[in-house]
């Protein structure tokens, strides 16, 4: 049972990953990179600075990344993706707006 199991999951991994690329899949794929390169920045920024910080490219970063993947989800119709994804634009659209509302306060 165990290795049907285990044979079933490997077939269905191997499918996915083997199948077509098309245009949408990589874009994807590009939206998917954008948004995993925000936490190495997000990484080498701390480690830089001995603390925990948030650079502002990280949040471009999200911003790039969340939109082409809300994208991504829209053309292929995926409700759940749609949801995740549309949270997480408005999230980072806000941080973007607060960020530059407290530099134009501190003249920079």
């Amino acid at each position: 049972m165990v290795a049907d199991i285990m044979h079933g999951l490997s077939a269905y991994f191997w499918s996915l990953f083997t199948g077509p690329v098309d245009l949408v899949l990589l874009v994807g794929l590009v939206g998917q990179g954008l948004f995993t390169a925000r936490f190495l920045v997000q990484w080498i920024a701390s480690e830089k600075a001995g603390r925990s910080v948030i650079p502002l490219s990280f949040w471009f970063l999200s911003l790039g990344g969340s939109a082409v993947l809300l994208g991504y989800a829209l053309y292929r119709r995926d409700p759940v993706f749609i949801l995740g994804q549309s949270l997480g634009t408005v999230i980072y659209l806000r941080n973007l707006a607060l960020l530059f509302r407290e530099r134009k306060a501190e003249g920079r």
